[in-house]
């Protein structure tokens, strides 16, 4: 082995091999188990959340693989419909140049270009993190098999009466010329005003004021609704208002929606523009009024001075007239959520649109079928209700639950190019006709079509084909000979193990995943459902390119210097401001910029997140500090091999297949039994954080810093047996602990699996195709246990002594033994010589009874009193001044908190983490300086 830890060469080598001999492919025996990826956008990079997430799903592959099971990780990408057209769009654009002027097929052969030459970005950085994906069954949403899909899905739900088309409000983005979803809308809290109109009743009368955010949207008003109990309008219920600026009579009707206190308790009805406008006009049967053009601009339906103007326009110039006729009653500043489209970063409109959408919330359809309710939606609750489907944690199926109970009919068409074009063809009648292809829409068609057949130019929303994931990817529709091979593995696959994702996408993606598989497989997609935290900074904001505080996986992986860290930071920041203020961040955060610390530390670092949290915090010294750690296990590995040179010595007679010769291997092997019963407990409750914690403490502190030192006084002594044994157990524990690490560090543990596995007589093919060490395989034996635990409690009392009285390590003590019982001193006789070799004594002897102690350093382990003698260890009078010293300095800082803390300026306005921090940097000089005023006193007795 290399005399340091780099993990760039060993990750760029094993990756390769794996993928290469197709490790990553289910094995052709063993209990099916299966991850399917969530498909990241083929536009897309990675980024931390997607580390953290992938990390996650590599550790489960991994782990399952190596417990025999028959594993798949089933992977792929996203075609990502409004994001991978913006980003062609805009490539013509810089050519000065639209869609429209190539036209819809050139448009797409395009975007297939694309597709191909930078497409696979997200999938190759995924391998440099050790995703161990099946490769070689990636999907991706658009391609064939999973579009024929698609097609069968759109086509079968439409013959079933569930898929329909029709005029309702729907998000629309007017810079993209699409519907979208909910999930692309971010609501931002924004200032604004709220207007009070007086609207002048139609019989002469005062009429009555409504309050506005949107007064351009009253020239499609059709009604005004008060509260049915408001005394102040009862009188007016019935009878109609002017609308102002356009002459039309409205009325005003009464409906419990109505907030008596908000305004003025008189809401204007725009059932084309507002989503609660829409509900009421649909109860009171309005008719609805459009006033927008698709791109955002007033319409003929509006008064002629206001037509063609921007929405922003027209509402200057509708209040400026409204102020000239004097009914502009008041306006007042006003915090107000906007619904921001996450593509365009354009204002949402709610739209009147002819859409496709699936039905959600019929109970039975008048021919008498089961209406979507029934059919779709009341399914998938009874899935989590009966157990059928976990969330882990639990309290996640209440956001499930309460989404589908309230659901509303999913718009399923988008107006953009790219994207799987709906199945469904116009007759010149306008007459609709729905197949697989035209051939198939005419073969279904109840009346002959009238002329030439159009198909429609809309695509399916994205998460169309992304709800039919978990079997469009597994072979469906595929029950034919033809394609046995592919069906034998949606057979065993479906339903898959476990789904990793996000809280965020529990609605769009998972409650659809579950409604689109049970309709068409009569299966649950995922038998559980882990949801992950979100990734933030250190002190828990969210990751923003505006804050530069985001960070690249790969730049913690490979490093990256501060110059090139700036630059990469500010890229896509176009105000000068914003550049600056992040550039003097990433220069105080990163001085030296960012330290490579390979795939496996980042990895570690994830899984040690990992709790059930909603969000965790990444710091980058935690990083830094689990490289720490695989730099730990390879300077063990090479400790452990150079004390293990003879090619045999690991399989000699003298070492293998007996029980262990010393009781410190047979304390290292009963904690190594404890911690795999802990990391299989843990894996099974997808507490990552915990499997972490038990393995970095086995390696760290049992194995690293006790086993190896515990190993010493064997290895250096005369006699063979005992050496030979522990040599043997040195490295069985340590190729066991390889295997426990190697699902979440796989690239490090590989590297030293292949020198450790010839000393074993272990065949060395992957790590990875061994068995993941069980419980079982090792032996506890808890006597032996207590013996070693007395043990490292003296050496570590005896090593305190030294660190606090300030005793050179290497200089030789005489060790005294006071009180105590039987077992105390049978475990001094015992221990005696590892005593002496690993506490560096030049003497050890039990005080005589009636002896008095000497001036002297004292511990405690149980009943045994441990004492140095100090004199002749020390320069007493040294010492003390050095004491005296730090006792002033630390008295010192602890005024500076005191003064600090006592300022209720700092206490009321600093962040609370950091009052925090200052109250514990208080409680840790306080008892610092108690010890340092008892070491004191100790050497006032000398």
């Amino acid at each position: 082995m290399e005399k340091s830890y780099e993990p760039a060469p060993i990750e760029s080598k094993w990756y390769a091999e794996w993928e290469a001999k197709g490790l990553f492919a289910p094995a052709a025996s063993g209990e099916p188990y299966c991850i399917l990826l969530p498909p990241p956008n083929v536009t897309g990079t990675l980024h931390m959340g997607h580390a953290f997430q992938q990390t996650i799903m590599d550790a489960l592959t991994r782990y399952h693989r190596m417990r025999g099971f028959r594993t798949l990780w089933q992977g792929g990408t996203d075609h990502a419909g409004i994001a991978t057209q913006k980003i062609v769009e805009n490539q013509l654009a810089a050519l000065g140049q639209s869609r429209h002027d190539l036209g819809r097929d050139a448009f797409i052969e395009r975007v297939w270009d694309w597709k191909e030459q930078s497409g696979s970005t997200i999938t190759n950085q995924m391998r440099r993190l050790g995703a161990s994906v099946d490769w070689s069954r990636e999907r991706f949403t658009m391609d064939e098999g999973l579009s024929a899909a698609v097609r069968r899905v759109f086509v079968t739900w439409y013959r079933d009466g569930l898929i329909y088309r029709g005029k309702r409000l729907v998000h629309w983005d007017p810079v993209l010329m699409t519907a979208v979803s909910d999930l692309e809308v971010n609501n931002e809290e924004k200032d604004g005003s709220l207007w009070s109109i007086r609207y002048p009743a139609s019989d002469g009368g005062e009429g009555l004021i409504v309050a506005t955010t949107r007064p351009e949207t009253m020239l499609g008003d059709v009604a005004v609704a008060v509260h049915p109990d408001d005394e102040r309008y009862r009188s007016l219920i019935g009878k109609t208002l002017t609308l102002p600026l356009t002459g039309r009579e409205i009325p005003v009707i009464a409906d419990d929606y109505v907030d008596r206190e908000f305004g003025t308790g008189a809401v204007k009805i725009t059932p084309a523009h507002d989503f609660n406008d829409w509900q009421i006009g649909a109860r009171h049967k309005l008719e609805p009024r459009v006033i927008l053009t698709l791109d955002a601009k007033i319409n003929d339906n509006a008064p002629e001075k206001y037509r063609g103007l921007d929405r922003f326009a027209a509402r200057k110039a509708v209040l400026a007239d409204l102020e000239a006729q004097g009914l502009l009653v008041e306006t007042k500043k006003h915090k107000l959520q906007v619904p921001i489209s996450q593509r365009t970063d354009a204002v949402i409109e709610p739209m009147l649109t002819d859409q496709w959408f699936l039905d959600l919330t019929t109970e039975t359809r008048a021919d008498g079928r089961p209406g979507g309710r029934k059919a779709i939606t009341e399914p998938a609750l009874a899935a989590v209700r009966d157990g059928a489907i976990k969330f882990v944690p639990e309290n996640w199926s209440t956001t499930y639950n309460q989404w589908l109970e309230n659901i509303q009919d999913w718009c399923v068409s988008r107006q953009l190019w790219w994207g799987h074009q709906i199945p469904a063809w116009y007759d010149e009648a306008g007459n609709i006709f729905v197949g697989e292809d035209e051939a198939d829409a005419r073969a279904h068609a109840t009346t002959m079509p009238v002329g030439a057949l159009k198909q429609d130019e809309d695509v399916l929303d994205t998460w169309f084909s992304s709800a039919l994931w978990p079997f469009s990817t597994l072979g469906w529709p595929g029950e034919t000979s033809e394609r046995a091979a592919e069906w034998e593995q949606f057979q065993a696959f479906v339903p898959s193990n476990v789904l990793v994702t996000g809280f965020d996408i529990i609605f769009f993606w998972v409650a659809r995943m579950v409604m689109a598989t049970q309709y068409f497989t009569g299966k649950v997609p995922f038998r559980e459902v882990f949801i992950n935290a979100i990734v933030r900074d250190a002190e828990g904001q969210k990751m923003s390119k505006s804050k530069g505080n985001t960070l690249d996986p790969l730049d913690l992986i490979d490093g990256i210097d501060l110059e090139s860290l700036v630059k990469k930071s500010t890229a896509s920041l176009l105000i000068p401001q914003a550049r600056e203020k992040v550039e003097k961040r990433i220069r105080k955060e990163y001085p030296d910029g960012i330290t490579a610390v390979g795939a496996d530390a980042l990895r570690f670092t994830f899984a040690a997140l990992a709790t059930y949290g909603r969000t965790i915090n990444f710091d980058l010294k935690r990083a830094d500090g689990y490289r720490n750690f695989c730099n730990k296990l390879w300077n063990a590995a090479r400790f452990v091999l150079m004390n293990c040179a003879d090619p045999g010595l690991g399989t000699r007679d003298s070492g293998f297949g007996k029980a262990p010769e010393t009781e410190a291997e047979r304390w290292i092997l009963t904690r190594l039994h404890h911690t795999l019963t802990e990391v299989e407990a843990h894996f099974t409750t997808y507490r990552f954080d915990l499997v972490a914690q038990a393995l970095y403490e086995f390696v760290w502190n049992e194995y690293c810093d006790w086993f190896l030192e515990l190993s010493k006084p064997a290895l250096n002594g005369d006699d063979r047996t005992a050496a030979d044994s522990t040599r043997h157990t040195l490295l069985v524990v340590l190729e066991a602990v390889l295997r426990a690490l190697h699902p979440i560090t796989p690239f490090v543990t590989e590297e030293i699996f292949h020198e450790v596995a010839p000393k074993l007589g272990i065949a060395t093919g992957s790590i990875s195709t061994r068995a993941y060490p069980r419980a079982n395989d090792f032996t506890p034996d808890e006597a032996a246990s207590a013996e070693i635990e007395w043990l490292k409690a003296v050496l570590s009392q005896v090593r305190r002594i030294r660190s606090e009285m300030n005793i050179a390590p290497g200089k030789a003590i005489p060790l005294l033994y006071a009180g105590g019982n039987a077992g105390d001193r049978a475990r001094t006789v015992k221990f005696a010589a590892q005593i002496g070799f690993l506490a560096r004594t030049e003497s050890q002897r039990w005080l005589d009874t009636g002896e008095a102690e000497p001036p002297a350093a004292a511990a405690i382990v149980g009943e045994l009193k441990l004492l140095i003698p100090l004199a002749g260890l020390i320069d007493v009078g040294a010492e003390k001044q050095r004491l005296e010293k730090e006792i002033k300095r630390v008295e010192g800082e602890i005024a500076k908190c005191n003064a600090k803390l006592g300022k209720e300026s700092f206490v009321a306005s600093a962040p609370p983490a950091i009052v925090e921090q200052e109250k514990q940097r208080l409680a840790d000089f306080t008892a610092l300086l108690a010890a340092l005023r008892e070491q004191l006193d100790k050497l006032g007795e000398m």
